[in-house]
């Protein structure tokens, strides 16, 4: 069992920043894929961003690629989404995911550990 803790979100305005931190308990950090996913009222669940346990390999979704970055303490059991230049299209409940896997994992299905979610809002 993973039990996921989300923090971070809050409101900004458009081109500012915020750091989103997910902590990561009941299970060896390292051997998790982890992933950030947001859902927007009325639209589905996306992912945004995926990075692997040994961090070699990384995912951003298109919308966020050159803005976004992922990153993982796994000494700290904690991913971190670093959020740049931020659009009032990235408003959206956050959250954190955990896959008991390797590699990268971008699709919402494949994992198995979700945390609360947090909310970024971003006004213009």
């Amino acid at each position: 069992q993973v039990q996921l803790v989300e923090s971070g979100g809050g409101l900004v305005q458009a081109g500012g920043s915020l750091r989103l931190s997910c902590v990561a308990s009941g299970r060896t950090f390292s051997n998790l894929a982890m992933g950030w996913f947001r859902q927007a009222p009325g639209k589905e669940r996306e992912s945004v961003a995926a990075i692997s346990w040994s961090a070699d390999n990384i995912y951003y979704a298109d919308s966020v690629k050159g803005r976004f970055t992922i990153s993982r303490d796994n000494a700290k059991n904690t991913v971190y989404l670093q959020m740049n230049s931020l659009k009032p299209e990235d408003t959206a409940v956050y959250y954190c995911a955990a896959d008991r896997t390797m590699g990268v994992v971008t699709t919402a299905g494949a994992y198995g550990y979700w945390g609360q979610g947090t909310q970024v809002t971003v006004s213009s």
